[in-house]
C-alpha cells in the first residue's frame, strides 16, 4: 500500500507566491522548500506581474495577498476566474471581516487566511486547498458546503429588504477601483475626469456606485474603508491640484 507521504512524492503541487514584501515572501518560499510535494514554481510583487506570471505558468495553487501595487487582489481573483485556468486561490490578508472573506470566496478564492497563519498550518492549507477543498475561518468545506456558506452568508448581512443581493456584495469593478485610487490620492471628480478621459458625471456617477457597494456616506469614508482592506494604497507622489 502506497502511504501519504510517498503520494506526496509522486505528486507536486505548483506554488506561485504573489506579495511586495520580499521577506514574506521569501519566508514562504524556504518553508515550502523543506516540503517534499511543494513546489514554488514562481512569485510576483504586484497584481499585473501576477496575472502575467499565472497565466503563463498555470501554478495548481496561487498565494495571493490582496493588497498589493497596480491591481489589488480581489481584481487578481476576478480577471482569473474570467480565464477559467485550473488554479486554485489561497488569499493572504491583514484585514478581516466578514464582508470581506465573503467577497474574496465570491471572487474564485479556494482560502481566504490571515497574514499571521504560521507556515505549517498554510502548508495543511495548501494541501487541502490541491485537494479540492475549500478553507474559509479555518473550516474545511466541500464545493457544496461553501456553496451554502456564501448563500447563508448572503442572506445574513444583505437582511431581508435588499433586493439584489448578487449586486449588493458585487466588489468594486476595475474602473471603480482607478476612481477610488485617485481619490485617496486626493483628487477631485474633474482632475479624475482628466487623467481617465471620461466626464465629470461619469465620474461621479461611478463615485455613487462606490459609496453604495462601500454602505459608506462620502469620499473620505470610501478612502479610508479601500485603504484599510488594502484594495488601494497611500500614494504620497500625487497630489491633487486643488
Amino acid at each position: 500500500m502506497i502511504n501519504r507521504e510517498e503520494n506526496r512524492k509522486q505528486h507536486r503541487i505548483s506554488i506561485v507566491i504573489v506579495d511586495d514584501h520580499p521577506m514574506f515572501r521569501d519566508g514562504l518560499q524556504q518553508a515550502f522548500g523543506l516540503e517534499s510535494d511543494l513546489d514554488v514554481i514562481g512569485y510576483a510583487e504586484n497584481g499585473e506581474d501576477a496575472l502575467r506570471i499565472v497565466r503563463q505558468l498555470e501554478p495548481e495553487i496561487l498565494i495571493l495577498d490582496i493588497n498589493l501595487p497596480l491591481i489589488n487582489g480581489m481584481q487578481v481573483a476576478r480577471q482569473l476566474k474570467a480565464d477559467r485556468l485550473n488554479t486554485s486561490i489561497i488569499m493572504l490578508t491583514a484585514y478581516h471581516d466578514e464582508e470581506q472573506v465573503l467577497h474574496a470566496m465570491r471572487s474564485s478564492a479556494a482560502a481566504y487566511c490571515s497574514k499571521d497563519i504560521t507556515p505549517d498550518e498554510l502548508i495543511q492549507v495548501i494541501r487541502d486547498v490541491a485537494g479540492g477543498q475549500h478553507v474559509v475561518n479555518g473550516e474545511r468545506m466541500d464545493d457544496r458546503q461553501l456553496e451554502e456558506w456564501i448563500q447563508s452568508s448572503v442572506a445574513a448581512m444583505s437582511g431581508p429588504y435588499i433586493v439584489d443581493a448578487d449586486e449588493h456584495f458585487i466588489p468594486l469593478s476595475h474602473r471603480e477601483m482607478e476612481i477610488l485610487q485617485f481619490v485617496t490620492d486626493g483628487l477631485s471628480n474633474k482632475e479624475i475626469a482628466v487623467k481617465l478621459n471620461i466626464s465629470q458625471q461619469t465620474v461621479k456617477n461611478h463615485m455613487t456606485s462606490i459609496l453604495k457597494k462601500l454602505h459608506v456616506e462620502d469620499r473620505t469614508q470610501a478612502a479610508v474603508n479601500a485603504i484599510r482592506r488594502g484594495w488601494v494604497r497611500l500614494n504620497n507622489n500625487t497630489t491633487s491640484n486643488n
